[in-house]
């Protein structure tokens, strides 16, 4: 009867540690974790179809970071954004904040356009160059049913 109740013991406890393995990699792999550190950046969109909390934030086709924070503006009736880049990344302060599409079925994402500027964005600072989301289905329709050109 002993060696039955240990081996319950050890199925269980192997049970249980795999469950615990798969929650830490589940919240690593989706973004959850707080532990990256990094600086906030903010932005305000006109759309951010396709964007929502733990969205990556990429430059250059590269993640460098995530985002953190949407809410709707009641005065200007636009996506306030706030996302983290991770430390180490500089972004200059004359670079543009664009919602771009990994593609016709992929998901959007917030990419960073890089400027010139010799000066870098702070943390807490604001973003004021922005492109929001392009729905494929308004350009669709204003392709089938034509520009209005006459051509």
């Amino acid at each position: 009867m002993s060696s039955h109740n240990m081996t319950e013991v050890l199925v269980g406890g192997a049970v249980l540690a795999a469950a615990l393995a798969f929650g830490v990699y589940a919240s690593q792999a989706t973004g959850l974790s707080r532990g990256t550190g990094g600086y906030e950046l903010a932005a305000s969109f006109r759309s951010l179809e396709g964007v929502t909390v733990g969205t990556d934030v990429r430059l250059a086709g590269v993640k460098i970071g995530t985002v953190t924070g949407v809410d709707l503006n009641p005065e200007s009736y636009r996506a306030d954004t706030r996302f983290t880049v991770i430390e180490g990344i500089q972004i200059p302060d004359d670079s543009a904040a664009v919602i771009s599409s990994e593609g016709l079925l992929g998901g959007n994402f917030l990419e960073i356009m890089p400027g010139g500027s010799a000066f870098y964005f702070e943390p807490g600072d604001v973003i004021d160059d922005t492109q929001g989301a392009v729905s494929l289905i308004s350009l669709l329709v204003k392709f089938v049913a034509g520009d209005g050109s006459g051509e």
